[in-house]
């Protein structure tokens, strides 16, 4: 093990220089990651992304670059979903990076974060939330109809939703929520987090806001 230049463990020999785009990158594997290990020198990250949004590809990319000093590759791919934007970068420090890789999907194993990822998530929450919101999250407006003396109003008003089947995934965001004073509730279906309460709309339309 080895001290970074801000305090924080990470394992091996890779030197930890921007824990804030680890942690948006953390995020974003989290939930649209895979680590491929063809050989015991080759690891590679994939990410699977909206081509809707061309601006989340782009600060994943930036955030891949930043971490591990490499420039990924993007190309887009037809999947059974429909069109979706590949993004694949090679690097040795990956497997160390995110120690949560492992068979089958994530959802189906227990995923936990180690030590020095909760001190980094803990120091730069905001981006980490960022990354989990931008890879399995919406920003939706909800409307509804109230029928007044005068006539039927329309209401509207912003909330998010964190979507991942995994229950050790859902309390890593909700755990992250807590720490900003961001208020959430769990949704009947057991697998959406959604955030409607005003101040904590806005405090993440403060860092994070509609997709783009």
């Amino acid at each position: 093990m080895f001290v970074s230049s801000f305090g924080t463990q990470a394992p091996g020999q890779w030197t930890l220089t921007d824990p804030s785009a680890y942690s948006y990158l953390l995020g974003i594997y989290l939930g649209d990651g895979y680590l491929a290990m063809p050989s015991a020198q080759c690891r590679v990250l994939e990410i699977s992304l909206d081509p809707r949004y061309p601006g989340i590809v782009e600060e994943c990319s930036k955030a891949v670059y930043q971490v591990a000093n490499v420039r990924p590759r993007v190309s887009r791919r037809t999947t059974p979903r429909g069109e979706a934007i590949r993004l694949v970068a090679t690097s040795r420090i990956w497997h160390l990076a995110f120690p949560q890789h492992g068979p089958g999907k994530k959802h189906e194993r227990a995923i936990t974060l180690q030590d020095w990822q909760r001190v980094v998530t803990t120091d730069f929450p905001r981006p980490f939330l960022r990354g989990l919101i931008h890879s399995d999250g919406s920003r939706v407006i909800n409307r509804f109809s109230v029928d007044l003396a005068e006539g039927a109003h329309t209401y509207a008003y912003p909330r998010y939703f964190f979507t991942n089947l995994s229950v050790d995934i859902q309390a890593i965001f909700c755990t992250t929520c807590d720490q900003l004073g961001i208020r959430w509730t769990q949704s009947s279906d057991d697998k959406n987090i959604s955030i409607a309460h005003r101040k904590s709309v806005a405090l993440l339309d403060a860092f994070v806001g509609p997709k783009a």
